[in-house]
């Protein structure tokens, strides 16, 4: 009888920073697609609904997959100076403009998200963490720029013993860019949550709303979420 045995290659591991938003939703599925063994990562940081995170978890029990929600609340107080952190300030309606979006920006979110995600990649040993920053957001964060992407992509690979990569695949892409690489996956759209209100129903005058519905629009689809106006979706 043989002493050897056969073992199946174990799959790369990453950790997916996942809001349960379109971005983050198409880059889990990418990263499942790549047969990378996904561990799915999201944050409860006080912003103002967490409609989000219903549906982040809600997808990853649907596909079986580890999902860890991590209470960083306790931070609130270093970060309340966004309408996204503070909902006694007004939130800001239109396209995506530095003039009217930019009470929107979180104090140094992604640097905060992305070090807690680089420690737990550590801690379980996975070699990447992905996240959905995109071509779209370069000129209203800062923290969504390719010069900040690839410097916290230097600190990730000398912070720990273990070196992490970063991988921003949409850091070029537009959000119909991605719509569309999604789309071509057959990602239905309607388990992810986009708009800055935690309403029944879509608000679709919200800067993040109005640019998702282009995205819509521009690749001649119709989004399956609700919406209390119905501006800028596309009729086919």
């Amino acid at each position: 009888m043989s002493n050897t045995s056969s073992t199946s290659p174990v799959s790369p591991t990453t950790v997916v920073i996942y809001s349960g938003g379109m971005d983050s939703y198409t880059v889990l599925h990418r990263a499942i697609r790549e047969g990378l063994n996904v561990h799915a990562l999201s944050f409860n940081y006080g912003q103002r609904h967490a409609r989000e995170l219903d549906v982040a978890t809600q997808v990853c029990q649907q596909l079986a997959i580890p999902h860890q929600v991590v209470d960083i609340r306790a931070i609130h107080g270093l970060i309340d100076n966004s309408a996204l952190t503070n909902s006694d300030k007004a939130m800001p309606n239109g396209d995506y403009a530095d003039d009217n979006l930019r009470s929107t920006v979180v104090p140094n979110r992604n640097m905060i998200l992305l070090s807690l995600a680089i420690a737990k990649a550590v801690n379980i040993g996975a070699g990447r963490v992905d996240y959905g920053a995109h071509g779209g957001d370069h000129v209203l964060y800062p923290d969504c720029r390719p010069e900040f992407v690839e410097a916290m992509n230097q600190v990730a690979g000398i912070a720990n013993f273990e070196p992490v990569t970063l991988h921003a695949p949409y850091l070029k892409a537009t959000k119909a860019e991605i719509l569309r690489d999604g789309l071509s996956m057959g990602l239905d759209y309607q388990h992810t949550w986009t708009c800055y209100e935690g309403r029944e129903l879509a608000c679709g005058t919200c800067g993040s709303c109005r640019e998702r519905l282009d995205a819509f629009a521009t690749n001649n689809a119709v989004d399956p979420l609700a919406y209390a106006s119905h501006t800028g979706q596309a009729d086919c």
